[in-house]
């Protein structure tokens, strides 16, 4: 399957002498705009359902992390994201991002917060095919979570039945890579973040959406780009991530080795630009240099 790929920490291309440098243009999807505070909210579930973290929404509306919301109470919401490569068809998850991508036809379709493996059981990276569908399958628990039940004092379950106590939620995607899927959850507010045992987590609601889309048969890669830099409407964007499973460096060297090869480096303000980079907050950051005009 063609793809384009996106200029990123893991790309080898950039670096051959023989690569042809182009300016990069891919879309970013999110936007800014008010929330109002629904009964129950808090940051962790409110930047679970959007794809923010809580800590940058304590940041962004100047509250404390751990500070009660009141019903009503208004925040702003950045969720943008810098799409990491188009595609022509079928699904993208890139780790470090915690989001899923679909596409149809070299269209974006959808975009959803996901919930991930936790680094000492991360979700794989590799291209994938969607093996199975599924709704309210039973879980067989793998001899390997059996074991951590035991070690952790639980009752060891062989199998759940589907129900509400079920964790794969009401729906399942079974895929090619080795005893993961992509499935709903008895806990939302756990979407993006770093928690489960390397299967794919979506919002019941989401997960909804997305298995009435995809067929069995359907391909999809999942990636690991922790750092992305994109131009949209003549602005520069970075989007930066931790590197949650330890496998590359996102330094400020490799940042402008990447703007060196998208012809964007005199376009940037790098003190911005590094202020992102240390902060990591998961949010597409415009970095644009501002001109200003001499004075006379």
């Amino acid at each position: 399957m063609r793809f384009i790929q996106a200029f990123s920490l893991i790309i080898c291309l950039a670096y051959l002498p023989q690569a042809v440098a182009e300016p990069l243009s891919f879309p970013i999807t999110g936007g800014v705009f008010e929330y109002a505070v629904q009964p129950g909210d808090y940051l962790i579930k409110i930047g679970a359902r959007f794809g923010v973290p809580a800590v940058t929404l304590s940041r962004d509306n100047d509250l404390e992390y751990e500070g009660l919301l009141m019903p009503g109470q208004k925040l702003v919401i950045d969720n943008r994201h810098i799409v990491p490569e188009l595609r022509d068809e079928g699904l993208l998850i890139n780790l470090p991002q915690r989001m899923l991508y679909y596409f149809r036809g070299w269209e974006l379709v959808a975009t959803y917060p996901v919930g991930l493996g936790k680094p000492s059981w991360p979700t794989p990276a590799g291209e994938f095919i969607v093996t199975n569908k599924a709704v309210n399958k039973a879980w067989r628990v793998p001899k390997s979570i059996q074991e951590e039940m035991r070690r952790e004092g639980q009752i060891v379950k062989a199998e759940v039945p589907p129900g509400p106590d079920n964790p794969l939620g009401k729906h399942w995607l079974g895929l090619s890579l080795t005893s993961i899927g992509i499935h709903g959850t008895l806990a939302p507010a756990s979407i993006y973040h770093f928690q489960s045992h390397g299967c794919i987590r979506l919002h019941p609601d989401d997960i909804e959406v997305l298995f009435a889309q995809i067929e069995q048969g359907a391909v999809g890669s999942i990636i690991y780009n922790p750092l992305l830099l994109t131009e949209s409407n003549g602005q520069i964007f970075i989007e930066a991530h931790r590197d949650i499973y330890s496998k590359v460096e996102t330094s400020l060297a490799t940042l402008k080795q990447m703007a060196h090869d998208a012809m964007l480096s005199n376009r940037i303000d790098w003190l911005r630009a590094a202020e992102v980079l240390i902060l990591k907050d998961g949010v597409a950051r415009d970095v644009t240099l501002s001109i200003q005009a001499p004075q006379t």
